[in-house]
């Protein structure tokens, strides 16, 4: 056996004579004793072949992904503006929406040159028209013909004689009507059917009366005989489910409409809450306004119980009472007593109409 005098590797093969580790050449060892109580110098190289050799391959380094741009939002959607609530009304719709419109450029020379010569044609124009008329004239007169404005005259004549008639023909109406009517709403003869603003029918012998949320509907007596000039009016009211409308309802008086069918009256609502009120109102070409502006009495019964409205009229005074007990008093300076009976009501609440009473003065 050889062995490395520099770093005691031991070789069996007797042919080497160099170390293979350091190149130092090898010295023949003697033949060991047996001794059991020798150490046996380990060496951890003696077991093996040196380990290859590694490479040493770094990871690549990573740069982190740069985080995702931030999504567009869109800008906020701007709240719906609601329109201020509409005071109640027959026929209401919302007008259209008014923009800013902007102005053309114009050259004011060529409009102002434009108008200056439009107006001379013109002017030439009714020089000649005043010619022909003045020759015209002269033609009539040198003939003595003198009937030209007869027909004027025949048709003031005609005017006259028929607003005469129709003045006479009202008067003798009223006159004829009797003391005391009495509609009990057995029989038909108010309108009835289904609109846009709510919808109005007979029921029990009673007349019903319900509208659409924010509008009113009224509803003027069918013919003269309802005529309330130097009247008293009664009527009972009530509220169906005991919910007060909310711009009342109630009994009108001198109703009457204008030839564009604009209503014109008085009229005395109720509010029967928890704590009622009473208002009386006018209607002047449609458009309505407070008297006597929304007042609590304790004289209006509350929920669904019956009211007993009535309007007293004498002349151009009128006094309005709630079961039996005065409210208020207004002067008609519209000068509206020619006009019938009519009852109101407003919001979605049904209400009816019941033992309707006119006595008139002698």
């Amino acid at each position: 056996m050889k062995r490395c005098p520099t770093c005691n590797r031991t070789y069996a093969d007797l042919s080497l004579n160099f170390c293979l580790d350091d190149g130092t050449p090898l010295a023949t060892d003697s033949a060991p004793t047996s001794d059991l109580n020798d150490t046996i110098r380990y060496n951890p190289r003696d077991t093996a072949e040196p380990p290859p050799t590694e490479i040493y391959r770094p990871a690549p380094q990573t740069t982190p992904p740069p985080p995702p741009a931030p999504r567009p939002t869109s800008p906020p959607r701007p709240q719906a503006q609601l329109p201020p609530q509409p005071q109640p009304q027959t026929q209401w719709a919302p007008g259209p929406a008014l923009h800013d419109v902007p102005r053309k450029k114009s050259k004011a020379i060529w409009w102002i040159l434009g108008g200056f010569a439009a107006l001379t044609i013109v002017g030439v124009g009714l020089v000649v028209v005043l010619i022909a008329l003045a020759s015209m004239n002269s033609n009539t007169n040198a003939n003595g013909n003198s009937n030209t404005r007869e027909p004027n005259r025949n048709a003031n004549v005609v005017a006259n004689a028929n607003a005469n008639t129709n003045a006479n023909a009202n008067a003798n109406a009223n006159a004829s009507l009797p003391s005391a009517f009495v509609d009990d709403f057995t029989q038909q003869k108010w309108g009835t059917g289904t609109s846009q603003y709510g919808r109005i029918w007979y029921a029990n012998d009673q007349y019903h009366m319900s509208s659409k949320e924010g509008t009113f509907v009224v509803m003027y007596a069918p013919s003269n005989d309802y005529s309330t000039e130097n009247a008293t009016v009664r009527v009972n009211a009530r509220s169906i489910t005991g919910s007060a409308p909310s711009a009342g309802f109630g009994l009108m008086v001198h109703c009457l409409q204008t030839r564009a069918g604009q209503l014109e009256d008085y009229a005395l609502l109720i509010y029967p809450s928890e704590e009622p009120e009473y208002q009386i109102i006018m209607h002047k070409a449609g458009v309505q306004s407070d008297l006597v502006k929304r007042t609590k009495s304790d004289a209006i019964h509350s929920g669904s119980a019956p009211n007993e409205l009535e309007v007293r009229i004498k002349g151009s005074q009128l006094a309005f009472y709630a079961n039996g007990r005065l409210l208020s008093s207004i002067t008609d300076r519209e000068n509206y007593r020619k006009g019938r009976v009519g009852f109101f009501t407003s919001d979605i609440y049904e209400v009816v109409f019941d033992d309707l009473e006119i006595e008139r003065a002698p």
